[in-house]
């Protein structure tokens, strides 16, 4: 967001990620209602998380950028994060999304052979995850469809997860600040829902290039200008029901 005042939905996510578990009439809604569903599962009692997000945007060749989010998830009495349900990424209203020019990767070749089966530039990104006890494992993501929608595989190979990410447009409430958010669902696990770790901290990062037509392509571009202040945020809904929306403002560099 590119104004001094905070818009009622910026506010209002302030507001829930320093106030701890939602209560109602104050959870900010859900930016991406229309994508794919996660099965239901009843709350459970946990620690409240109180979490930050830092990004940066930095601008490449062309139109291309390569934004990397870093979020930091603590909790008051020092326990283990309670583990997420649904995290979704806002990009600021300037970012655009090119899945079209770049090679996707099946959910089935990477849980059948792994991640380097994927064919060669689909891999549009990747970061790091980090646990309480100081364990860190490699994020990869690669560019993929879910079945008809566009969207991103995000991928721990030591611990063998894959979890899927769909491209959605922003509900109503988001539009002023936001247009493309990238919904991901961690879905239900035979571990009960009190017992599964949160990450302490999630870096990933989008940012690949390709040439086509002789023009440089970003899987995200922008259309603003080095030096303007970008907003992203990251709503985020976990297994105790509370539901956070951290957002960072940072300037395209």
């Amino acid at each position: 967001m590119r104004r001094p005042v905070l818009t009622g939905i910026a506010a209002a996510a302030v507001l829930a990620a320093t106030a701890g578990p939602a209560v109602a009439g104050t959870a900010p809604p859900d930016p991406a209602p229309g994508g794919p569903q996660r099965p239901y599962e009843p709350d459970v009692d946990g620690p409240r998380n109180l979490d930050t997000l830092s990004v940066t945007a930095t601008k490449g060749a062309g139109r291309s950028v390569t934004i990397a989010f870093d979020r930091h998830s603590r909790t008051a009495s020092g326990q283990v994060p309670a583990a997420a349900r649904r995290f979704v990424f806002l990009f600021d209203r300037s970012v655009r999304f090119n899945p079209q020019a770049f090679p996707t990767c099946a959910h089935e070749t990477i849980e059948e052979k792994g991640a380097g089966a994927c064919p060669p530039g689909s891999r549009i990104g990747g970061g790091r995850a980090t646990y309480l006890d100081g364990s860190r494992y490699e994020v990869q993501a690669f560019n993929t469809r879910v079945g008809r929608l566009p969207g991103v595989l995000v991928v721990i190979p030591a611990a063998g997860v894959i979890l899927e990410q769909t491209f959605e447009p922003v509900s109503a409430p988001y539009r002023g600040d936001y247009r493309w958010a990238l919904d991901e669902i961690l879905p239900p696990t035979p571990t009960p829902p009190q017992d599964r770790l949160g990450t302490s901290r999630f870096e990933l990062s989008f940012g690949a290039t390709t040439v086509r037509g002789g023009r440089t392509v970003g899987f995200a571009e922008t259309t603003a200008r080095p030096g303007t202040r970008l907003r992203f945020g990251l709503w985020s809904e976990f297994v105790t029901g509370q539901v956070v929306l951290p957002t960072s403002g940072t300037r395209l560099s």
